[in-house]
């Protein structure tokens, strides 16, 4: 009910928003921004309460990305982890991100990033947002993830309703789709279409693209990433307009390459169905033809789960046994998905929604390993032989092949069966433009392009070669705080004073 309250808030916030244009229109500004999702909105707001008026275009009919369906954002030294007495230092922070993408990020960025996370809290309680906890996403982890009330939409509707009442233009179904360059390379504005296919230019002082990257470009997927074929979440709209502008201007690439390898899951089924949340367990994973191939444990850190998914093609069954189902519906699940799906739910509605699962075809149940096979394709006899190796490794509470954690090694041995196919997914690209710590867009020999920003996912140099979840919150964070310093530093550079 409470998210369905921050949906409808979200829904008349819009409401207050201009009409597209009736016709070819020209239009001036402080600050234009692309893009209403984390990234867009927070440098709106930021921009509007240093002084600036501005234009904030979205291209969709509604508005916040994939950030409406967001849990939390990352923060470190924030009050509420001084509060709790939590530890992780900034510096510390910094290490761990630039070390797990082998020091292939931009160091001066990632540093200015987790500089400006705490004061992001304030700033995002002082306009009304509130947080319930602190959280990590996986059991011993670093309690960064900082979770608010009403998921991202709620945030979201607060901020834009603000942005709207202070006088900011929001105008829906207008994409842009030209910069406007001047013959010195500065940027001063750009072209947008409606929805009607009216011109509109709009002439501004500074930039800021905040597009969502590319998870819905076909051809950039293909020829930028290293498995493609994910099934996007929540990609809608999202087709690079941004970074293509961008890099017509002259702009650098920067992690073009990585994308926010998510759980693997059922092809597009909800997070919280409990068959699938039966599945996002580390039960025996096995590739199509039924050959076991990864240390299961790797769904605690889904970028690895991920990464490893796609290495053996993008499709996996996941087969368990009676025993484990019942334990699932008794004891309750050992790994949660995210907060939707927490650690130790029963499920207690899987028996509701297995029909559903089964007939979609992306749930199987056997009385034996051979009629198994049969129905999901693996072969019979490579099924049987890993499912023995795997009932060995129970029976000596070691396991010798990828030495996974014995507490999870649970046998395979009492019918029915069941395999439920997960496929790799992604919640996006993660880069695209390179930039420097101002969040400027920088040339290939980092001069900067004078009057263009970028924020999100459209920005490069956080991430080295995968996503990182080690410290939750991270791709809402980088939004957020990259939307706030994008528009201090655009404000700087106009010339605004408040």
């Amino acid at each position: 009910m409470k998210l369905l309250k921050t949906i409808i808030a979200a829904t008349l916030a819009a409401a207050c928003v201009l009409p597209a244009q009736a016709a070819d229109k020209t239009m001036s500004t402080d600050i234009v921004v692309l893009g209403a999702g984390c990234g867009g909105t927070s440098a709106s707001v930021a921009a509007q309460e240093l002084g600036a008026k501005e234009i904030l275009l979205e291209k969709q009919g509604i508005t916040g990305g994939t950030c409406k369906f967001s849990e939390g954002i990352m923060a470190v030294e924030s009050k509420m982890q001084r509060d709790w007495n939590y530890g992780l230092t900034k510096d510390d922070a910094f290490q761990r991100i630039m070390r797990y993408g082998h020091w292939r990020g931009n160091g001066r960025v990632v540093r200015a990033f987790v500089e400006k996370t705490a004061s992001t809290i304030d700033w995002m309680q002082g306009n009304g947002v509130k947080f319930e906890k602190l959280f990590s996403n996986y059991p011993d982890g670093l309690y960064t993830w900082h979770i608010y009330e009403g998921r991202g939409a709620g945030w979201l509707a607060k901020y834009q309703d603000k942005f709207v009442k202070n006088g900011g233009t929001l105008l829906l179904n207008t994409p842009a789709t030209d910069l406007i360059q001047g013959s010195d390379g500065v940027v001063r504005g750009v072209i947008a279409k409606n929805k009607e296919g009216d011109k509109i230019t709009i002439n501004a002082k500074a930039v800021i693209i905040a597009t969502g990257g590319f998870g819905a470009n076909e051809a950039m997927k293909k020829k930028y990433l290293r498995f493609p074929g994910v099934d996007g979440l929540a990609q809608t709209g999202k087709t690079g307009d941004g970074i293509q502008m961008a890099w017509k201007a002259g702009a650098a690439e920067d992690g073009v390459e990585v994308q926010a390898s998510y759980r693997p899951g059922p092809k597009g089924v909800g997070t919280t169905n409990q068959v699938a949340a039966s599945a996002k367990q580390p039960h025996l994973w096995l590739n199509p033809e039924g050959d076991r191939f990864v240390d299961e444990t790797v769904m605690l850190e889904w970028p690895f789960a991920g990464n490893a998914l796609e290495r053996n093609g993008g499709k996996m069954w996941v087969v368990y046994d009676q025993a484990t189902l019942d334990y699932m519906k008794n004891e309750g699940i050992d790994l949660g998905v995210g907060v939707m799906v927490p650690v130790a739910t029963k499920l207690t509605k899987f028996d509701s929604e297995w029909d559903a699962a089964e007939k979609a075809g992306w749930a199987k149940k056997a009385n034996t390993l051979d009629e198994l096979a049969k129905m999901t394709g693996m072969h019979a006899d490579v099924l049987k032989k890993n499912v023995a190796e795997y009932n060995h490794w129970a029976d000596i509470r070691h396991d010798g092949l990828f030495a996974k954690n014995p507490k999870y090694i649970r046998h395979v041995n009492k019918a029915p069966y069941y395999a439920i196919q997960l496929v790799a997914t992604s919640l996006g690209t993660l880069g695209g433009i390179k930039i420097d710590d101002k969040w400027e867009v920088v040339r290939k020999d980092d001069s900067p392009i004078k009057g263009l920003y970028a924020a999100g996912n459209d920005a490069g140099g956080m991430y080295g070669d995968s996503y990182d979840l080690l410290m939750a919150g991270s791709t809402i964070a980088w939004a957020v705080n990259g939307g706030r310093i994008a528009a201090e530093n655009a404000v700087k550079y106009i010339g605004l004073k408040k």
